[in-house]
């Protein structure tokens, strides 16, 4: 791992604790804003731009807005505790979860390794060979998403589109209200 993906390692999860233990309703929409941009970032590390677009538009975005019209619409604890009290129980079956799913990363290939499976799978050489003279697109990832998995990413921009109405929706409520 680089240095890089170290900080954003430590960030991504320093944000989601954050996010789950504050006890400050903004400070923890904040974190958790904060949260999905960092992930955001990883997904680009991992060369999956528009998983990023899509976690940055809904995860950071829309959702971080509507969770703000939530809280405006809502009365604060009373209280000066800044964390809430952790569940031990809880805590340490996440503990274990976490633990068993970091077991599995000793199997997962490096990132970019050209020895991977995906790499040297004859459906990525398909693509790779076919992509420009059966969709005359010159760059084989916009060919694989725009042509080969077109539905997929009608999909995905048909959630990014949803999550715009809908908050749209609520923001134009919200200013007539």
């Amino acid at each position: 791992m680089t240095p890089v993906e170290v900080v954003l390692l430590v960030f991504v999860v320093a944000t989601a604790l954050a996010t789950a233990l504050l006890r400050d309703v903004l400070a923890s929409i904040i974190a958790f804003a904060a949260y999905s941009l960092g992930v955001a970032v990883v997904w680009l590390l991992l060369r999956a731009p528009d998983v990023g677009l899509t976690e940055a538009a809904v995860g950071a975005g829309v959702t971080t807005v509507l969770f703000l019209l939530t809280i405006a619409k809502t009365v604060r604890p009373p209280g000066d505790e800044l964390f809430v009290d952790v569940n031990l129980p809880a805590l340490g079956v996440s503990g274990l979860l976490v633990a068993a799913l970091a077991t599995t990363l000793t199997a997962l290939p490096p990132v970019g390794s050209a020895s991977t499976p995906v790499a040297t799978s004859r459906v990525t050489n398909y693509y790779l060979e076919n992509a420009y003279p059966e969709t005359g697109v010159e760059n084989a990832v916009t060919a694989v998403l725009a042509a080969y998995r077109g539905f997929d990413t009608l999909g995905e921009a048909v959630v990014v589109f949803a999550a715009l109405v809908g908050l749209l929706v609520v923001l134009d409520r919200e200013v007539l209200a």
